[in-house]
């Protein structure tokens, strides 16, 4: 996708060695200019120059310790610079600051050949079941197409382990275990047979490497699929395209235009209009039981640690439990918690509190962030879910990559629609 925008470019000139509340000044200005979502800042450090001192800087060898000059450079949308320009006055109080008009023209992605893995790990039909979880752990992938002769004839996903009873845990949560229970699970896999054409779904669900971006969108969310495989005109496999790629792409197309033709108006909205509201909660204070039984009754497999009045204070993941319970004493009680997890009916008793295994650190955004920037968010911290809180911090509900996903592809998000299970 070719598009051209009208720009200003921001240049602040400063010396080396210029300060700000102990800093660097070109580092403040780069940070501020992140936290307040431009689109990027280039630094530039200069090999020779002078300024209204006249004195003159080089870095040439014998003398490196001088005060060389410094550019930062920031092109973005006129309003953003405009926005942008007090908050830099303010933090620049020695130096240059310059603002030029110009036409920038952006040459994105926007096509699935661009974006997608060429570089596809696959199995055929007659694998062992215990070399297709081998090579799904290995790559860390959730998916392995199954391929006879060049052709792709199915596809083995992590979904497709759980529903057939070949794991009792999701990939994700197989990396999080010791090594010799990981081992155990692999040997009894070994010992129960099969063949990846026993479980793999069939026919497989393709896109063209022709295609662009918003179809595939299209496509993942009407069929509810995380990854495409993408074939050629033949029908031959020649790549894969997941649910990341797009929001990636998406969200790099973003930081040029607010406005994308090619897709949906619905990036115009808000986290609070796409968020879902049944969130499951728990007191920090709560028993550790109370805890399994809600993580494992969600879809979504977390619990929002909150206080009397609705506050976020942490977050509980399946997977936190397991670090919790994987040092080599505690195996009993990992064994335990495991077996918790792969069945609702398994109850054993664990005690201790929310308070104990919860996470402090939650990564949160407004009602009224903009889902771009949502967008963004979860695309730079890599996870699947943002928790979504009032200008006090209470609850109120949660966006994940699915959601967005809907909204690129112009699906609007129902109120009874229910989270991906992960």
């Amino acid at each position: 996708m070719r598009i051209q925008e009208e720009v200003e470019i921001l240049r602040i000139y400063v010396g080396e060695s210029a300060q700000h509340e102990g800093s660097p000044i070109y580092e403040a200005v780069v940070n501020l200019a992140r936290s307040s979502g431009m689109s990027g800042a280039t630094v530039t450090r200069g090999m020779m120059g002078f300024g209204a001192n006249s004195l003159v800087h080089t870095a040439k060898i014998l003398r490196l310790s001088e005060d060389l000059p410094i550019l930062v450079e920031i092109v973005d949308k006129p309003e953003r610079i405009e926005s942008f320009l007090p908050k830099v006055e303010e933090l620049v109080t020695e130096g240059l600051i310059v603002v030029d008009k110009a036409r920038a023209i952006f040459h994105l992605p926007m096509r699935i050949r661009d974006v997608m893995n060429s570089k596809v790990v696959t199995a055929n039909p007659d694998s062992p079941l215990s070399n297709v979880v081998r090579l799904l752990l290995k790559h860390k992938i959730k998916a392995l197409p199954v391929v006879e002769k060049g052709w792709l004839v199915g596809v083995v996903t992590g979904g497709d382990l759980l529903s057939r009873a070949v794991i009792g845990l999701r990939l994700d949560l197989q990396h999080h275990l010791p090594p010799e229970i990981l081992a155990e699970e692999i040997r009894r896999i070994e010992a129960g047979g099969g063949r990846a054409s026993d479980i793999m779904s069939s026919p497989v669900i393709t896109v063209s490497v022709k295609a662009k971006i918003p179809e595939a969108a299209k496509l993942m969310a009407k069929r509810k699929l995380k990854r495409l495989p993408v074939v050629d005109d033949d029908g031959r496999l020649v790549g894969i395209v997941s649910r990341v790629d797009v929001l990636k792409t998406v969200s790099r197309a973003n930081y040029v235009s607010q406005v994308l033709p090619h897709l949906a108006p619905g990036l115009k909205l808000c986290a609070g209009d796409v968020m879902f509201r049944e969130v499951p909660t728990i007191l920090a204070q709560s028993p550790l039981n109370e805890v399994l039984d809600k993580l494992v009754a969600s879809p979504l497999r977390r619990v929002v640690v909150v206080d009397e009045v609705g506050k976020v204070k942490g977050i509980i993941m399946d997977r936190h439990l397991i670090e919790r319970f994987s040092p080599q004493e505690k195996h009993g009680l990992l064994r335990s918690l495991l077996s918790r997890l792969a069945s609702p009916h398994n109850k054993p008793d664990f005690s201790g509190k929310a308070e104990d295994v919860m996470k402090p650190d939650v990564y949160t955004v407004s009602t009224s962030t903009p889902v771009t920037q949502v967008l963004e968010i979860l695309v730079e911290k890599s996870v699947k879910r943002l928790i979504v809180v009032d200008d006090a911090g209470k609850l109120q509900g949660i966006v994940d990559r699915d959601t967005l996903l809907r909204v690129i592809a112009g699906k609007e998000v129902e109120e009874d629609d229910l989270p991906e299970s992960v």
